[in-house]
């Protein structure tokens, strides 16, 4: 397929790199391509980044048939660009449109067109400490049909957002709330998926956790209500008697990559690790043990995010003395050093862009 550059003729100000927040900055191009039952998928480009203007009746609007990716591009101390494990993301990407309905994108393509995306936009990517250029996929259902069906037409299009640090004030641990009167996911239904209508799922429960002083919410499973899941933005770890844990993937938890790198790594130390059910009170009783010693999150925004404080109904529990782990950090390191191009990649995880 042939992929089209159109430029935008005036550019934007770039922004104070040291005062980035996360997403709601917008570079200025983006990517675009359309499926049509004739002709799949075509029309690939990169142009100026404009409004969709869409029917009031497209089926996004009414059936949610959308999905996503996040990941990032890095700027290394010697100025070159790179990515972090595209493919999986992309890969992923596929695995939710067929929950979705949606065809599938050439992932080959897909990436080849990021790099120019990238390449074309790449005075966007900062350099300060901690900053990165936030890469957004995302697939929506364009028909304009009010019946309820899969769409026979799709936009797929490529947005980046230059995001500030996510540890500004330094790495710091979190405060995580576990809930029982809300269900994010079950078995067999979408909760992993980069889906839309996850994330609209978690809002109430977030908010509530909010208002009582925590920042997310950790999710049981939604049949049994005792098994841990997923937070809110990341999957979830816990380290017991030197062991990494974490819920092992039964169709209703996200397959995080950072999750996996988390693992991955943590294998190659010759760390144990262990995918399994992991019930709440299980972790409450490895703690009053003292044989839980760590807890953290993995997501693509703060690669690890410690855990210092987990709220259960009545009983709250300090995590390593509400300070980082030796394990957290770690891995926040390797990662993180990996990403910015300041540690050899091992592992074949580093897409060069420029």
């Amino acid at each position: 397929m042939q992929l089209t550059v159109t430029r935008r003729d005036q550019l934007k100000s770039k922004p104070d790199e040291n005062k980035l927040g996360f997403g709601t900055l917008f570079t200025d191009h983006m990517f675009n391509m359309d499926y049509a039952p004739d002709k799949g998928w075509h029309n690939a480009r990169i142009e100026p980044n404009a409004p969709f203007v869409l029917d009031p009746a497209t089926m996004i609007f009414h059936y949610g048939q959308g999905i996503f990716e996040g990941l990032k591009a890095y700027r290394t101390a010697d100025g070159h660009i790179q990515m972090f494990r595209p493919q999986a993301n992309l890969k992923r990407m596929n695995y939710s449109a067929g929950k979705l309905c949606i065809p599938k994108i050439d992932e080959a393509f897909a990436l080849e067109a990021l790099k120019e995306l990238l390449r074309v936009e790449q005075a966007w990517v900062p350099s300060a400490p901690g900053t990165s250029l936030y890469i957004r996929p995302t697939v929506i259902a364009t028909d304009p049909y009010l019946g309820v069906r899969a769409s026979h037409t799709y936009r797929f299009y490529i947005i980046l957002s230059p995001v500030g640090a996510y540890y500004p004030e330094g790495f710091n641990p979190v405060k995580i709330m576990v809930t029982r009167e809300h269900v994010r996911a079950v078995r067999g239904g979408i909760g992993d998926t980069k889906t839309m209508g996850n994330y609209a799922a978690s809002l109430l429960a977030g908010e509530k956790a909010h208002e009582a002083g925590y920042t997310q919410v950790l999710w049981l499973d939604g049949v049994e209500q005792k098994y841990v899941e997923e937070v809110g933005s990341m999957n979830i770890l816990f380290v017991i008697d030197g062991e990494l844990v974490t819920p092992m993937l039964n169709g209703s938890i996200l397959p995080g990559v950072t999750r996996d790198s988390v693992l991955a790594l943590a294998k190659s130390w010759g760390m144990a690790v262990s995918e399994r059910r992991i019930s709440i009170d299980e972790v409450f009783e490895a703690h009053s043990a003292g044989r839980l010693t760590e807890i953290f999150g993995s997501g693509t925004a703060a690669v690890v995010s410690p855990v210092g404080e987990l709220k259960y109904e009545d009983r709250v529990i300090t995590i390593s003395g509400g300070k980082v782990g030796p394990v957290a950090q770690r891995l926040f390191d390797t990662i993180s050093d990996i990403q910015y191009g300041r540690a050899e990649d091992t592992l074949g995880w580093i897409e060069p862009v420029l």
